[in-house]
Protein backbone atom coordinates (compact mmCIF):
# COMPACT_ATOMS: atom_id res chain seq x y z
CA UNK A 1 0.00 0.00 0.00
CA UNK A 2 1.17 3.15 -0.74
CA UNK A 3 -0.14 7.08 -0.66
CA UNK A 4 1.17 10.42 -2.26
CA UNK A 5 1.73 12.69 0.49
CA UNK A 6 1.92 16.53 0.23
CA UNK A 7 5.30 16.81 1.45
CA UNK A 8 7.02 14.31 -0.85
CA UNK A 9 7.61 13.92 -4.26
CA UNK A 10 7.55 10.09 -4.72
CA UNK A 11 4.99 7.40 -3.47
CA UNK A 12 5.48 6.46 0.24
CA UNK A 13 5.04 2.94 0.63
CA UNK A 14 3.67 1.50 4.13
CA UNK A 15 5.85 -0.58 6.06
CA UNK A 16 4.44 -2.58 8.81
CA UNK A 17 7.69 -2.58 11.06
CA UNK A 18 10.59 -0.17 11.24
CA UNK A 19 13.15 -0.88 13.86
CA UNK A 20 15.29 2.56 14.90
CA UNK A 21 17.74 -0.01 15.93
CA UNK A 22 18.44 -1.62 12.46
CA UNK A 23 18.32 2.11 11.05
CA UNK A 24 18.44 5.47 12.56
CA UNK A 25 15.62 7.13 10.97
CA UNK A 26 13.81 10.46 11.90
CA UNK A 27 10.16 10.91 11.36
CA UNK A 28 10.17 14.37 8.91
CA UNK A 29 7.07 15.47 10.19
CA UNK A 30 7.17 15.57 13.83
CA UNK A 31 11.06 14.80 14.33
CA UNK A 32 10.82 12.25 16.32
CA UNK A 33 12.30 8.69 16.11
CA UNK A 34 10.39 6.08 13.98
CA UNK A 35 9.57 2.58 15.25
CA UNK A 36 6.72 0.73 14.14
CA UNK A 37 3.86 1.30 11.47
CA UNK A 38 4.91 4.23 9.10
CA UNK A 39 5.08 5.72 5.31
CA UNK A 40 8.28 5.65 3.92
CA UNK A 41 10.18 6.11 0.47
CA UNK A 42 13.20 4.21 0.78
CA UNK A 43 15.05 5.47 -2.43
CA UNK A 44 15.06 9.09 -0.50
CA UNK A 45 15.46 7.74 2.86
CA UNK A 46 12.38 9.59 4.01
CA UNK A 47 9.68 8.74 6.85
CA UNK A 48 7.13 9.73 8.34
CA UNK A 49 5.09 7.93 11.12
CA UNK A 50 1.85 6.20 10.56
CA UNK A 51 0.36 9.12 12.58
CA UNK A 52 2.14 11.94 10.73
CA UNK A 53 1.00 10.59 7.25
CA UNK A 54 -2.38 9.87 7.99
CA UNK A 55 -3.19 13.31 9.68
CA UNK A 56 -6.01 15.64 8.09
CA UNK A 57 -4.14 18.84 7.26
CA UNK A 58 -5.25 21.46 6.26
CA UNK A 59 -3.91 23.32 4.05
CA UNK A 60 -4.62 26.55 5.69
CA UNK A 61 -5.56 27.08 9.45
CA UNK A 62 -6.65 30.41 11.52
CA UNK A 63 -4.55 30.03 15.02
CA UNK A 64 -5.41 31.69 17.33
CA UNK A 65 -1.97 32.02 18.59
CA UNK A 66 -1.28 34.58 15.39
CA UNK A 67 -4.89 35.56 14.94
CA UNK A 68 -4.11 38.75 12.11
CA UNK A 69 -3.28 36.48 9.15
CA UNK A 70 -3.98 32.67 8.32
CA UNK A 71 -0.96 30.26 8.64
CA UNK A 72 0.23 28.00 5.50
CA UNK A 73 1.25 24.42 5.69
CA UNK A 74 4.83 23.83 4.43
CA UNK A 75 6.53 20.68 4.45
CA UNK A 76 9.17 22.29 5.96
CA UNK A 77 11.38 25.39 6.87
CA UNK A 78 10.69 27.78 4.51
CA UNK A 79 14.61 29.47 6.04
CA UNK A 80 16.49 26.96 5.38
CA UNK A 81 17.60 24.12 7.12
CA UNK A 82 16.42 24.84 10.16
CA UNK A 83 13.75 27.02 11.77
CA UNK A 84 12.09 28.27 15.69
CA UNK A 85 8.76 27.31 16.51
CA UNK A 86 7.33 30.44 18.16
CA UNK A 87 5.36 28.69 20.65
CA UNK A 88 7.52 26.54 22.35
CA UNK A 89 11.06 27.95 21.07
CA UNK A 90 12.65 24.81 19.66
CA UNK A 91 14.72 24.66 16.58
CA UNK A 92 12.71 21.90 14.09
CA UNK A 93 12.79 21.09 10.72
CA UNK A 94 9.71 19.37 10.02
CA UNK A 95 5.96 20.17 9.00
CA UNK A 96 5.22 23.74 9.33
CA UNK A 97 2.38 26.54 9.87
CA UNK A 98 3.78 29.66 8.33
CA UNK A 99 2.82 33.08 8.03
CA UNK A 100 4.76 34.25 5.15
CA UNK A 101 4.06 38.12 5.72
CA UNK A 102 4.94 38.10 9.49
CA UNK A 103 7.86 35.60 9.77
CA UNK A 104 5.72 33.78 12.47
CA UNK A 105 6.12 30.07 12.58
CA UNK A 106 4.45 26.90 14.19
CA UNK A 107 5.92 23.36 14.25
CA UNK A 108 3.20 20.82 13.97
CA UNK A 109 2.66 19.27 17.27
CA UNK A 110 2.19 23.18 18.80
CA UNK A 111 -0.14 24.09 16.00
CA UNK A 112 -2.49 20.62 16.95
CA UNK A 113 -2.46 21.88 20.75
CA UNK A 114 -5.95 22.44 21.75
CA UNK A 115 -6.33 26.09 23.00
CA UNK A 116 -9.32 28.75 23.56
CA UNK A 117 -9.24 31.90 25.19
CA UNK A 118 -8.93 32.54 28.60
CA UNK A 119 -12.03 35.07 29.72
CA UNK A 120 -12.13 37.47 32.54
CA UNK A 121 -7.78 36.90 33.44
CA UNK A 122 -7.03 39.71 35.93
CA UNK A 123 -5.26 42.33 34.28
CA UNK A 124 -3.78 42.99 37.35
CA UNK A 125 -1.33 40.06 36.81
CA UNK A 126 -0.39 40.71 33.04
CA UNK A 127 -2.09 43.09 30.66
CA UNK A 128 -2.27 40.80 27.55
CA UNK A 129 -5.23 38.00 26.60
CA UNK A 130 -4.54 34.27 27.76
CA UNK A 131 -4.74 31.04 25.67
CA UNK A 132 -5.73 28.22 27.61
CA UNK A 133 -3.74 24.75 25.99
CA UNK A 134 -5.11 21.58 27.77
CA UNK A 135 -3.13 19.20 26.19
CA UNK A 136 0.36 19.42 26.94
CA UNK A 137 2.82 17.38 25.34
CA UNK A 138 5.93 18.38 26.77
CA UNK A 139 6.57 20.59 23.63
CA UNK A 140 6.87 23.41 25.33
CA UNK A 141 9.97 23.77 27.86
CA UNK A 142 10.08 26.86 29.47
CA UNK A 143 9.69 27.86 32.93
CA UNK A 144 6.29 28.99 34.62
CA UNK A 145 6.27 32.71 35.05
CA UNK A 146 4.41 32.21 38.69
CA UNK A 147 6.57 29.35 40.36
CA UNK A 148 9.80 29.49 38.15
CA UNK A 149 9.06 25.51 38.00
CA UNK A 150 8.92 23.84 34.41
CA UNK A 151 5.66 23.97 33.04
CA UNK A 152 3.53 20.54 32.65
CA UNK A 153 0.04 19.86 32.39
CA UNK A 154 -2.42 22.11 31.47
CA UNK A 155 -1.12 25.60 31.10
CA UNK A 156 -2.12 29.58 30.47
CA UNK A 157 0.28 31.26 27.39
CA UNK A 158 0.33 34.74 26.38
CA UNK A 159 1.22 34.88 22.54
CA UNK A 160 1.76 38.94 22.25
CA UNK A 161 5.24 38.14 24.85
CA UNK A 162 8.02 37.33 22.37
CA UNK A 163 10.34 34.87 22.71
CA UNK A 164 12.99 36.74 24.44
CA UNK A 165 10.48 37.30 27.47
CA UNK A 166 7.65 34.80 27.12
CA UNK A 167 4.80 34.42 29.41
CA UNK A 168 3.46 30.92 30.52
CA UNK A 169 1.67 30.11 33.57
CA UNK A 170 0.42 26.53 35.27
CA UNK A 171 -3.23 25.96 35.42
CA UNK A 172 -3.13 26.20 38.99
CA UNK A 173 -0.47 28.90 39.35
CA UNK A 174 -2.75 31.45 36.57
CA UNK A 175 -5.79 30.51 38.92
CA UNK A 176 -3.90 31.56 42.54
CA UNK A 177 -6.38 33.69 44.50
CA UNK A 178 -5.71 37.34 44.05
CA UNK A 179 -5.81 37.75 47.69
CA UNK A 180 -5.38 35.26 51.01
CA UNK A 181 -4.85 35.33 54.96
CA UNK A 182 -1.72 33.45 55.45
CA UNK A 183 -1.10 31.49 58.43
CA UNK A 184 1.74 33.56 59.16
CA UNK A 185 0.36 37.02 58.18
CA UNK A 186 -2.80 37.10 59.73
CA UNK A 187 -3.07 41.07 60.66
CA UNK A 188 -2.93 42.08 56.55
CA UNK A 189 -4.74 39.54 53.60
CA UNK A 190 -1.68 39.35 51.30
CA UNK A 191 -2.27 40.75 47.15
CA UNK A 192 -1.07 38.49 44.59
CA UNK A 193 2.10 40.38 42.77
CA UNK A 194 3.40 39.53 39.15
CA UNK A 195 6.63 41.12 39.93
CA UNK A 196 8.47 42.92 42.83
CA UNK A 197 6.51 45.75 44.57
CA UNK A 198 7.71 49.26 44.20
CA UNK A 199 8.51 49.75 47.65
CA UNK A 200 10.63 52.21 49.05
CA UNK A 201 11.90 49.86 52.33
CA UNK A 202 13.59 46.20 52.44
CA UNK A 203 10.74 43.51 51.41
CA UNK A 204 11.60 39.92 52.49
CA UNK A 205 9.56 36.70 52.08
CA UNK A 206 8.28 36.04 55.82
CA UNK A 207 9.14 32.21 54.97
CA UNK A 208 12.06 31.44 52.77
CA UNK A 209 14.00 35.21 53.37
CA UNK A 210 14.74 36.38 50.07
CA UNK A 211 15.17 39.88 50.32
CA UNK A 212 14.97 43.02 47.66
CA UNK A 213 15.16 46.85 47.97
CA UNK A 214 12.82 49.12 46.00
CA UNK A 215 12.00 48.07 42.64
CA UNK A 216 15.01 46.64 40.82
CA UNK A 217 17.91 46.66 43.30
CA UNK A 218 18.09 43.13 44.57
CA UNK A 219 19.79 42.84 47.87
CA UNK A 220 22.21 39.17 48.40
CA UNK A 221 19.69 36.36 49.62
CA UNK A 222 18.81 33.01 49.83
CA UNK A 223 15.91 30.84 49.87
CA UNK A 224 15.22 29.04 53.51
CA UNK A 225 14.36 26.37 52.30
CA UNK A 226 16.64 25.75 49.20
CA UNK A 227 19.24 28.23 49.70
CA UNK A 228 19.01 29.03 46.08
CA UNK A 229 19.19 32.75 45.09
CA UNK A 230 15.39 33.36 43.25
CA UNK A 231 14.30 35.45 40.38
CA UNK A 232 12.54 38.40 41.70
CA UNK A 233 10.90 38.81 38.58
CA UNK A 234 8.76 36.07 39.29
CA UNK A 235 5.35 36.19 41.19
CA UNK A 236 4.75 36.83 45.43
CA UNK A 237 2.41 37.88 47.54
CA UNK A 238 2.75 40.91 49.48
CA UNK A 239 0.80 42.87 52.12
CA UNK A 240 -2.11 45.27 51.00
CA UNK A 241 -1.15 47.32 53.86
CA UNK A 242 1.18 50.39 52.37
CA UNK A 243 3.46 49.93 55.36
CA UNK A 244 3.70 46.60 55.51
CA UNK A 245 6.48 45.05 54.35
CA UNK A 246 5.43 41.59 54.31
CA UNK A 247 6.17 39.25 51.16
CA UNK A 248 6.43 35.89 50.42
CA UNK A 249 6.73 33.95 47.03
CA UNK A 250 4.03 32.63 45.66
CA UNK A 251 4.94 28.44 46.35
CA UNK A 252 5.85 29.30 49.59
CA UNK A 253 2.17 31.31 50.42
CA UNK A 254 0.59 28.58 48.76
CA UNK A 255 2.09 25.50 50.14
CA UNK A 256 -0.63 23.18 50.76
CA UNK A 257 1.86 20.99 53.58
CA UNK A 258 2.03 24.61 55.63
CA UNK A 259 -1.60 25.49 55.28
CA UNK A 260 -2.67 22.19 56.69
CA UNK A 261 0.63 21.77 59.17
CA UNK A 262 2.42 18.82 57.58
CA UNK A 263 5.18 21.50 57.52
CA UNK A 264 5.40 23.62 60.88
CA UNK A 265 7.29 26.63 59.41
CA UNK A 266 10.34 27.97 61.93
CA UNK A 267 8.96 30.55 64.59
CA UNK A 268 5.49 29.56 64.37
CA UNK A 269 3.33 28.35 66.75
CA UNK A 270 0.63 25.82 65.82
CA UNK A 271 -1.04 26.34 69.12
CA UNK A 272 -2.27 29.87 68.57
CA UNK A 273 -4.07 31.23 65.85
CA UNK A 274 -2.97 34.99 67.07
CA UNK A 275 -0.23 36.18 65.71
CA UNK A 276 1.41 38.34 68.52
CA UNK A 277 0.92 41.79 67.90
CA UNK A 278 1.21 44.35 70.35
CA UNK A 279 3.64 43.90 72.95
CA UNK A 280 1.61 42.73 76.49
CA UNK A 281 4.25 43.51 78.91
CA UNK A 282 4.26 42.61 82.19
CA UNK A 283 3.87 45.68 83.74
CA UNK A 284 0.90 45.33 85.78
CA UNK A 285 -0.64 48.77 86.30
CA UNK A 286 0.72 52.48 85.97
CA UNK A 287 1.46 54.26 89.15
CA UNK A 288 2.32 57.19 87.06
CA UNK A 289 2.41 59.33 83.94
CA UNK A 290 4.41 62.46 82.95
CA UNK A 291 4.55 64.14 79.48
CA UNK A 292 7.42 64.62 77.09
CA UNK A 293 6.41 66.41 74.09
CA UNK A 294 3.55 64.65 72.61
CA UNK A 295 4.18 61.39 74.50
CA UNK A 296 3.08 60.15 77.63
CA UNK A 297 5.56 58.12 79.51
CA UNK A 298 5.28 55.74 82.61
CA UNK A 299 7.23 57.23 84.98
CA UNK A 300 6.47 55.04 88.19
CA UNK A 301 4.79 51.19 87.92
CA UNK A 302 4.14 47.71 89.34
CA UNK A 303 5.92 45.18 87.08
CA UNK A 304 4.87 41.08 88.25
CA UNK A 305 8.41 40.06 88.89
CA UNK A 306 9.43 42.72 91.44
CA UNK A 307 6.59 43.18 94.93
CA UNK A 308 7.39 47.28 95.08
CA UNK A 309 6.72 50.30 92.47
CA UNK A 310 9.57 50.99 90.55
CA UNK A 311 10.47 54.26 89.36
CA UNK A 312 11.76 55.56 86.08
CA UNK A 313 14.97 57.17 85.48
CA UNK A 314 16.02 59.08 82.47
CA UNK A 315 19.78 60.45 83.54
CA UNK A 316 22.26 60.28 85.81
CA UNK A 317 23.78 57.34 87.75
CA UNK A 318 22.79 54.91 90.36
CA UNK A 319 24.39 54.87 93.94
CA UNK A 320 26.53 51.69 92.75
CA UNK A 321 28.22 51.83 89.44
CA UNK A 322 28.43 48.08 89.18
CA UNK A 323 24.21 48.27 88.85
CA UNK A 324 23.21 45.41 86.89
CA UNK A 325 19.71 44.93 85.01
CA UNK A 326 17.79 42.31 86.75
CA UNK A 327 16.25 41.65 83.70
CA UNK A 328 19.31 41.11 80.96
CA UNK A 329 21.60 41.53 84.05
CA UNK A 330 23.79 43.87 81.46
CA UNK A 331 24.98 46.86 83.01
CA UNK A 332 22.50 49.55 84.04
CA UNK A 333 21.94 52.34 81.77
CA UNK A 334 18.92 54.87 81.31
CA UNK A 335 16.09 55.26 81.18
CA UNK A 336 15.89 52.70 83.56
CA UNK A 337 13.01 51.27 86.11
CA UNK A 338 14.60 51.42 89.68
CA UNK A 339 13.07 50.39 93.42
CA UNK A 340 13.97 52.65 95.97
CA UNK A 341 14.07 49.97 98.53
CA UNK A 342 15.76 47.39 97.01
CA UNK A 343 18.66 47.17 94.91
CA UNK A 344 16.32 45.93 91.72
CA UNK A 345 16.66 47.37 88.34
CA UNK A 346 15.42 47.21 84.97
CA UNK A 347 15.81 48.92 81.71
CA UNK A 348 13.15 50.43 80.56
CA UNK A 349 13.00 47.99 77.55
CA UNK A 350 13.71 45.00 79.73
CA UNK A 351 10.35 46.24 81.66
CA UNK A 352 8.41 46.26 78.71
CA UNK A 353 9.25 42.57 77.12
CA UNK A 354 6.14 41.19 75.90
CA UNK A 355 4.50 38.50 77.63
CA UNK A 356 4.73 35.95 75.26
CA UNK A 357 6.37 36.04 71.48
CA UNK A 358 7.70 33.53 68.74
CA UNK A 359 11.06 32.98 67.79
CA UNK A 360 12.94 31.54 64.73
CA UNK A 361 14.93 29.69 67.23
CA UNK A 362 11.74 26.92 68.36
CA UNK A 363 8.64 25.93 67.04
CA UNK A 364 6.62 26.61 69.91
CA UNK A 365 5.02 30.25 71.60
CA UNK A 366 7.68 31.12 74.39
CA UNK A 367 6.57 32.86 77.52
CA UNK A 368 8.57 35.23 79.39
CA UNK A 369 9.81 34.08 83.06
CA UNK A 370 11.79 35.21 85.69
CA UNK A 371 12.31 31.84 87.45
CA UNK A 372 15.44 29.41 87.25
CA UNK A 373 16.18 25.83 88.60
CA UNK A 374 16.93 24.94 92.09
CA UNK A 375 20.62 26.07 92.10
CA UNK A 376 19.28 29.93 90.99
CA UNK A 377 20.45 29.59 87.90
CA UNK A 378 19.62 28.10 84.32
CA UNK A 379 21.28 27.67 80.74
CA UNK A 380 19.80 29.07 77.61
CA UNK A 381 19.93 26.50 74.71
CA UNK A 382 20.52 28.51 72.08
CA UNK A 383 24.19 29.68 73.39
CA UNK A 384 24.57 27.21 76.12
CA UNK A 385 25.89 30.13 78.68
CA UNK A 386 24.71 30.20 82.11
CA UNK A 387 22.54 33.47 83.15
CA UNK A 388 20.07 35.10 84.99
CA UNK A 389 17.29 37.28 84.86
CA UNK A 390 14.52 36.87 82.39
CA UNK A 391 14.03 34.44 79.96
CA UNK A 392 11.71 33.02 77.21
CA UNK A 393 10.73 29.69 78.33
CA UNK A 394 8.28 27.01 76.30
CA UNK A 395 5.63 25.62 79.02
CA UNK A 396 4.03 22.88 75.62
CA UNK A 397 3.99 19.31 77.00
CA UNK A 398 7.17 17.94 77.71
CA UNK A 399 9.43 20.88 76.08
CA UNK A 400 11.56 22.73 78.74
CA UNK A 401 12.85 24.81 75.50
CA UNK A 402 14.68 28.16 76.99
CA UNK A 403 16.01 31.16 75.60
CA UNK A 404 18.16 34.20 77.48
CA UNK A 405 17.42 38.26 76.69
CA UNK A 406 20.75 38.23 74.65
CA UNK A 407 19.70 35.51 72.37
CA UNK A 408 15.61 36.08 71.96
CA UNK A 409 17.23 39.67 70.37
CA UNK A 410 18.51 37.45 67.12
CA UNK A 411 16.86 37.06 64.35
CA UNK A 412 16.96 34.39 61.18
CA UNK A 413 18.98 36.20 59.64
CA UNK A 414 22.07 38.24 61.03
CA UNK A 415 24.63 40.89 59.66
CA UNK A 416 27.50 40.56 61.45
CA UNK A 417 30.42 42.74 61.21
CA UNK A 418 33.25 39.43 61.55
CA UNK A 419 31.93 38.67 57.63
CA UNK A 420 30.86 40.66 54.70
CA UNK A 421 27.52 38.53 53.47
CA UNK A 422 24.85 38.08 55.61
CA UNK A 423 24.04 34.86 57.61
CA UNK A 424 21.23 32.60 57.83
CA UNK A 425 19.67 30.50 60.47
CA UNK A 426 20.23 26.89 59.92
CA UNK A 427 18.46 23.77 62.10
CA UNK A 428 20.76 20.99 60.96
CA UNK A 429 24.32 21.37 61.77
CA UNK A 430 25.31 18.12 61.94
CA UNK A 431 29.11 17.26 61.56
CA UNK A 432 29.84 21.51 61.01
CA UNK A 433 32.24 23.57 63.87
CA UNK A 434 31.73 27.00 64.40
CA UNK A 435 34.73 29.48 62.30
CA UNK A 436 35.88 31.26 65.18
CA UNK A 437 36.05 29.19 68.53
CA UNK A 438 36.17 25.81 66.17
CA UNK A 439 33.64 23.79 68.63
CA UNK A 440 31.05 22.15 66.86
CA UNK A 441 27.47 23.86 66.35
CA UNK A 442 24.53 23.44 67.92
CA UNK A 443 21.30 22.68 66.92
CA UNK A 444 21.26 26.10 65.68
CA UNK A 445 23.43 28.30 64.19
CA UNK A 446 24.38 31.36 61.23
CA UNK A 447 25.88 30.11 58.26
CA UNK A 448 26.87 31.83 54.95
CA UNK A 449 25.35 30.69 51.84
CA UNK A 450 27.78 32.37 49.47
CA UNK A 451 30.04 29.00 49.77
CA UNK A 452 32.36 30.89 51.86
CA UNK A 453 32.29 27.90 54.39
CA UNK A 454 31.75 30.52 57.53
CA UNK A 455 30.02 29.61 60.02
CA UNK A 456 28.99 31.25 62.93
CA UNK A 457 27.43 29.40 66.48
CA UNK A 458 24.93 31.36 68.57
CA UNK A 459 27.25 31.90 71.62
CA UNK A 460 29.67 33.79 69.41
CA UNK A 461 27.64 35.65 67.66
CA UNK A 462 26.00 36.86 70.51
CA UNK A 463 29.48 38.58 72.16
CA UNK A 464 29.37 41.84 72.79
CA UNK A 465 31.12 44.11 70.36
CA UNK A 466 32.71 46.22 72.97
CA UNK A 467 33.97 45.46 76.47
CA UNK A 468 35.77 46.74 79.79
CA UNK A 469 38.46 45.08 81.79
CA UNK A 470 39.41 46.46 84.93
CA UNK A 471 43.61 46.90 83.84
CA UNK A 472 42.61 49.25 81.05
CA UNK A 473 40.89 52.62 80.99
CA UNK A 474 39.87 52.19 77.34
CA UNK A 475 36.92 50.20 76.12
CA UNK A 476 37.61 46.92 73.62
CA UNK A 477 36.70 46.01 70.73
CA UNK A 478 35.94 42.69 69.55
CA UNK A 479 38.39 42.25 66.64
CA UNK A 480 38.00 39.35 64.34
CA UNK A 481 40.93 39.36 62.09
CA UNK A 482 44.43 40.62 62.52
CA UNK A 483 47.46 41.76 60.24
CA UNK A 484 50.33 41.38 63.03
CA UNK A 485 53.08 39.97 62.78
CA UNK A 486 53.58 36.36 64.06
CA UNK A 487 55.59 37.34 67.07
CA UNK A 488 52.51 39.13 68.35
CA UNK A 489 49.85 36.65 68.21
CA UNK A 490 50.22 36.67 72.20
CA UNK A 491 48.08 37.69 74.00
CA UNK A 492 49.03 40.70 76.04
CA UNK A 493 47.60 40.76 79.78
CA UNK A 494 47.68 36.99 79.94
CA UNK A 495 50.77 36.50 78.10
CA UNK A 496 49.29 33.20 76.57
CA UNK A 497 49.77 32.08 73.05
CA UNK A 498 46.50 33.24 70.35
CA UNK A 499 45.88 31.89 67.78
CA UNK A 500 46.02 34.22 64.62
CA UNK A 501 41.73 33.26 63.42
CA UNK A 502 40.44 33.71 66.65
CA UNK A 503 38.91 36.28 68.11
CA UNK A 504 39.87 38.68 70.96
CA UNK A 505 39.33 41.86 72.63
CA UNK A 506 41.35 44.73 71.48
CA UNK A 507 42.58 48.00 72.73
CA UNK A 508 44.08 50.34 70.28
CA UNK A 509 44.76 53.18 72.44
CA UNK A 510 47.17 50.81 74.47
CA UNK A 511 47.75 48.43 72.17
CA UNK A 512 46.78 45.31 74.39
CA UNK A 513 44.69 42.43 73.43
CA UNK A 514 42.66 40.35 75.70
CA UNK A 515 41.36 36.77 75.73
CA UNK A 516 37.70 36.62 75.20
CA UNK A 517 36.85 34.75 78.34
CA UNK A 518 39.22 37.63 80.54
CA UNK A 519 36.93 40.31 78.66
CA UNK A 520 33.61 39.44 79.99
CA UNK A 521 34.08 36.35 82.19
CA UNK A 522 33.16 33.09 82.47
CA UNK A 523 29.66 34.40 84.09
CA UNK A 524 28.72 37.33 81.73
CA UNK A 525 24.80 37.20 82.12
CA UNK A 526 24.68 36.63 86.27
CA UNK A 527 23.79 39.17 88.73
CA UNK A 528 26.38 40.72 91.11
CA UNK A 529 25.58 39.94 94.85
CA UNK A 530 23.16 37.03 93.99
CA UNK A 531 23.11 34.00 95.70
CA UNK A 532 23.31 30.43 94.12
CA UNK A 533 23.13 26.78 95.78
CA UNK A 534 25.44 24.26 94.60
CA UNK A 535 27.44 21.03 95.55
CA UNK A 536 28.95 23.11 98.22
CA UNK A 537 26.95 22.76 101.74
CA UNK A 538 27.09 26.76 101.83
CA UNK A 539 24.73 28.78 99.45
CA UNK A 540 27.71 30.96 97.12
CA UNK A 541 27.38 35.02 96.60
CA UNK A 542 28.45 35.80 93.19
CA UNK A 543 31.25 38.33 93.11
CA UNK A 544 33.92 39.45 90.48
CA UNK A 545 37.18 37.68 92.18
CA UNK A 546 37.86 34.74 94.20
CA UNK A 547 36.79 34.93 97.54
CA UNK A 548 36.11 33.39 100.63
CA UNK A 549 33.21 31.34 102.57
CA UNK A 550 32.34 33.12 105.13
CA UNK A 551 31.28 30.47 106.85
CA UNK A 552 34.14 27.66 106.01
CA UNK A 553 36.85 29.92 104.97
CA UNK A 554 36.94 27.78 101.59
CA UNK A 555 37.94 29.91 98.35
CA UNK A 556 35.75 29.54 95.70
CA UNK A 557 36.58 30.41 92.13
CA UNK A 558 33.23 31.91 90.23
Amino acid sequence: MEIQHFSHHHPLVFIQYHSVASKAALCLGCEKPVEGWSYGCNQCEFYLHNECAELELAPQIQHPFHPKHPLTLLPKSPYGDTNWCDLCGKRFQGFAYNCNDCGFDLHINCALLQSSIAANFPKSLHPHPFFFIQNHNNEVHFDCSGCQKPISGPFYHCSDCTYTKVFNLHKECAELPLEINHPCDRKHPNTLLPQPPTHPQKCSCSMCRIQWKGQNQVEDGMCRVCYLEVDTSYGSYRCSTSDCNYIAHARCATDKAIWDGTIMLEGYDERSEVVVDEPWNLITDVVEQIRIGELMVASEIKHSHHDHNLRLTFSGKTKDDDSQCDGCTGPISTPFYSCEQCKFFLHKDCAELPKQMPHPFHKHLLALSNSHDMFGYSCCNACGRWYQGFSYRCYEGNCSFEIDIQCILLLDTLKHPSHEHSLFLVHNNEGTSCSVCFETLGYVAYRCMKRCDFNLDVHCATLPLTAWYKYDRHPLTLTHFDDFEPYQYYYDLCEKERERNRWFYYCVDCDNSLHLNYAIGDLPYVKFGNEIKSFHKHPLTIVKNIWNCPSCKIKHDL
